[in-house]
């Protein structure tokens, strides 16, 4: 049991990991096309390439940890979700392809080509959505056993009010997480007009973010109520979250320590996240999949934890080294390399 609980909650870090860095670019990428689209790029998209250019390469490495150890750890989810999941995954690598592409026409092609901007924009919007669509079905009730395989029941997915209350707060939660972020970034930088422009987008995703949050919370009422009843068990947890997005919000709003600011929303999304990973226990696909059912052998689990443990010492430090040496270096910030 132990050996379950260190696997899942080392996945479960990789996973917040590039939810949170994931978001951070996924969102710079809309608000860059954005406005180019409003006609506002003179204000924000120096900013935004500036950020982009040392980052995007390292966006997806916590995913790619998180998809190995998933099928490593648990092998019964590559069965069950590697064949409900044809056609969203599909979806998801075809958006993968479009914003490597971006890269690709960016720096060989034409510059500052509006098409490929808005493209890239869109796709940052819309892969975590289509990637969220697999929290959902883990909540039970749209997967059924035909002849001994697992069927994705389309129909209760696409019209489930659940379904479209996580792919909400994943867009709503990649712009926030990405306004508070570049908010940071722009004052480092001494653009005030940057930093006002996405200090105001910052502001105005906060409320929604909450809104869509209380929704995912009051649908679970009524699609998986032993789900539900586990997040009332740690609403301790919700409740430090709700603290620390208000006090980011503060701070956004009197214009103070926007560093503080951004990791206030870390830790906030880190409390509301556990929180509802532990609640989900001991479920990966409820209630098909447990994490003790599914499980692999020993000699498995010790080496892939080890490997894991290892790479997260390797990752954390080159993530610290490219903010060091690029992204808040004093030169580089400013434009000067």
């Amino acid at each position: 049991m132990i050996l379950e609980i260190i696997g899942i909650s080392v996945l479960w870090l990789f996973l917040f990991g590039y939810i949170i860095i994931g978001s951070i670019d996924y969102g710079a990428g809309f608000f860059n096309a954005y406005s180019i689209v409003t006609e506002k790029q003179h204000i924000l998209s120096k900013i935004i390439k500036r950020y982009l250019s040392p980052v995007w390469e390292v966006t997806n490495v916590f995913f790619v940890f998180f998809f190995v150890g998933i099928v490593g750890f648990f092998p019964e989810t590559a069965y069950y979700f590697g064949t409900i999941l044809l056609i969203p995954g599909s979806l998801a690598l075809i958006l993968l392809a479009i914003r490597g592409s971006y890269y690709a026409f960016e720096s060989y092609g034409k510059h500052g080509h509006k098409g490929y901007a808005i493209m890239y924009g869109l796709s940052g919007l819309l892969l975590p959505a289509s990637l969220s669509i697999i929290l959902t079905i883990s909540e039970g009730g749209f997967v059924f056993m035909e002849d001994g395989n697992p069927v994705l029941d389309y129909n209760a997915l696409f019209f489930s009010p659940l379904t479209w209350s996580i792919v909400v707060l994943s867009i709503v939660a990649v712009l926030y997480i990405s306004a508070v972020f570049l908010t940071w970034y722009a004052n480092e930088t001494g653009d005030k007009d940057a930093t006002d422009l996405m200090r105001k987008y910052a502001l105005g995703w906060s409320i929604p973010l909450i809104i869509a949050a209380a929704g995912i919370i009051v649908e679970l009422r009524f699609h998986n109520p032993f789900h539900f009843e586990s997040l009332l068990g740690l609403w301790w947890m919700f409740a430090i979250s709700f603290v620390l997005w208000i006090l980011t919000v503060v701070l956004i709003w009197k214009r103070r320590n926007y560093r503080t600011a951004f990791w206030l929303l870390v830790g906030q999304f880190a409390f509301a996240f556990f929180g509802y990973g532990i609640s989900h226990y001991p479920y990966l696909l409820y209630p098909h999949i447990s994490i003790h059912e599914g499980f692999t052998n020993t000699a498995m689990a010790i080496s892939l934890i080890v490997v894991f443990i290892l790479g997260m010492a390797l990752l954390i430090p080159s993530l610290y080294l490219l903010l060091k040496l690029f992204l808040f270096d004093k030169n580089y910030i400013k434009g000067k390399k």
